[in-house]
């Protein structure tokens, strides 16, 4: 055997090594959940991005739960979110609404446009608020400021829903606001692979891997838990 020809099989044998051992952490990637004795109950986040979900697919794949993101701040709908909401019905999962606020519109604003877009359902989860900054929004109001109008976008949407808040928080958000601190409400964390431990109060939900790839949805999605 040539020279060339061997160098030629070693170089092919490590490229088939690296792609092998790079598709297996794809896999562990995409395919890690927290362990079902320590959380029972998991679930999913749901946007427009990962397009028309089978949910009867998702509902014997392990999915107890989904949030269905309803609205973007003060003026956008999720268009798929009323399909979602037919669909996690006629599947039987337990389903929430989930609202994106947004910093720089009025929060008053941002509770009409949710009552107007999420039925009031007795049967519901409790409404989530995701709290993070975004490229849309530049804008820093003072603590105070932001602690006063997401009190007075949570006592609205409550009275519409008939139940108290989740307060999705990222890590920027929290250390910037200390939210967790100020407003009692249950808690919702963010952070792949590894326990969260960023708010002033324990959490009560986590999202554990936000590149989880499910069986009956497009693209990755957010798979969250919920403690004990």
């Amino acid at each position: 055997m040539s020279g060339a020809r061997s160098r030629s099989i070693r170089w092919g044998s490590i490229v088939a090594v690296v792609l092998l051992a790079a598709l297996g952490l794809w896999h562990l990637v995409t395919g890690w959940t927290p362990s079902r004795d320590e959380y029972p109950v998991q679930g999913i986040v749901v946007t427009a991005a990962n397009g028309k979900p089978v949910w009867s697919r998702l509902g014997a794949t392990g999915v107890d739960f989904a949030y269905l993101t309803a609205v973007e701040g003060a003026q956008t709908r999720d268009n798929q979110f009323e399909a979602n909401l037919e669909g996690v019905k006629q599947a039987g999962i337990r389903y929430g609404a989930l609202h994106h606020f947004d910093i720089c519109r009025l929060a008053s604003d941002q509770a009409m446009l949710f009552i107007t877009s999420v039925p009031r359902d007795p049967a519901a989860l409790p409404p989530a608020v995701q709290l993070d900054f975004t490229e849309n929004c530049t804008s820093r109001p003072n603590r105070a400021l932001i602690l006063s109008e997401l009190a007075t976008f949570l006592n609205l949407i409550e009275a519409h829903s008939g139940s108290p808040a989740i307060l999705l928080l990222t890590p920027e958000f929290e250390k910037e606001y200390q939210v967790s601190s100020a407003i009692d409400r249950t808690v919702w964390l963010e952070r792949n692979w590894m326990l969260p431990d960023y708010s002033a109060r324990p959490w009560v939900m986590w999202t554990a891997n936000s590149a989880r790839r499910v069986d009956g949805i497009d693209g990755p999605v957010r798979w969250a838990v919920v403690r004990k």
